[in-house]
């Protein structure tokens, strides 16, 4: 229980996690013998553990975006992650949650929307599923990002420095970098992979995170190569960021469906990159895996 809410529990023969009504946020992940493979949101470092990223991934210019002849105020990475979901079902090894529209939503976002989570557990693997839902009679722009915050080291007695990214293919494309006001500078940075291998260092992140947003791969392993390791599927999103503060206990693995505004951006929220866009009636589905291999 957190500020006297309930978690979720759910389990498999090989997992168990618990999850937070408060932004539908995984809150702890465990394997068969309790090790705690995500980060425990210590406050002093960053209190974040996993959350979910909508209606927009990072920030926006001035933290404001314009839609036909309106303006609204939004705040990096939207207003899901501070909501609370209602759970509308639950088994041994799966829960579902939903955010609706409100009249404060519409205040930030100004349409009818449903947001659904869907947490399950099958022996070594835990698959986040999200549904994003118009309800209204417009087309809606969304984006929708996982933000899941993964222990490095892992604990299974490998050094930290011993950590690294394995993507599916070769990652040679440049990333992508923020500026100090959290938006996305126009030029390209030499990509630290090397081939399909990203060694984690605290370096990396002095200037805050990689940026993908020209991936090849759509999953990735994490962990040092002679312990038990992380397989991360991503089938349906184009971007991905990977971050830490330097030093701290965690390393973020975040696909995202949605990007943070390029500098000067003063388009309608509709051409802005990453946006995907929701017919009315129809819905979006957004999903990401985490598996535990030995």
């Amino acid at each position: 229980m957190t500020d006297d809410r309930p978690l979720a529990s759910i389990h498999s023969d090989t997992l168990s996690a618990q999850i937070d009504p408060l932004g539908a946020q995984l809150y702890s992940l465990k394997d068969a013998n309790g090790r705690d493979l995500l980060w425990n949101g210590d406050p002093s470092v960053w209190s974040g553990r996993a959350p979910l990223l909508f209606p927009i991934v990072g920030a926006l210019e001035d933290g404001r975006y314009r839609l036909g002849a309106k303006t609204y105020a939004l705040a990096k990475h939207g207003f899901a992650r501070r909501s609370l979901f209602t759970e509308t079902g639950a088994t041994e090894s799966s829960v579902a949650l939903r955010l609706a529209a409100s009249a404060e939503t519409q205040e930030s976002y100004p349409f009818d929307f449903e947001l659904d989570l869907t947490f399950s557990l099958s022996g070594p693997t835990l698959t986040m599923a999200a549904s994003v839902r118009n309800l209204g009679e417009s087309v809606m722009p969304a984006s929708f990002g996982f933000h899941p915050a993964l222990r490095w080291p892992l604990p299974f007695d490998r050094p930290r420095a011993g950590h690294r990214i394995r993507f599916e293919k070769d990652e040679p494309a440049p990333i992508r970098r923020i500026n100090g006001d959290g938006v996305v500078v126009p030029e390209g940075f030499p990509t630290p992979v090397m081939g399909d291998r990203l060694a984690l260092a605290d370096d990396l992140f002095v200037d805050d995170a990689l940026i993908f947003d020209a991936l090849k791969s759509n999953r990735l392993t994490y962990g040092a190569d002679d312990g038990p390791q992380l397989e991360i599927a991503f089938p349906n999103t184009p971007y991905l960021g990977i971050w830490t503060k330097p030093g701290a206990g965690f390393i973020c693995i975040e696909p995202w469906h949605g990007i943070a505004d390029p500098v000067g951006f003063d388009g309608d929220i509709r051409t802005k990159p990453g946006i995907f866009e929701v017919a009315p009636g129809s819905s979006y589905a957004i999903s990401m895996s985490i598996t535990l291999r030995p």
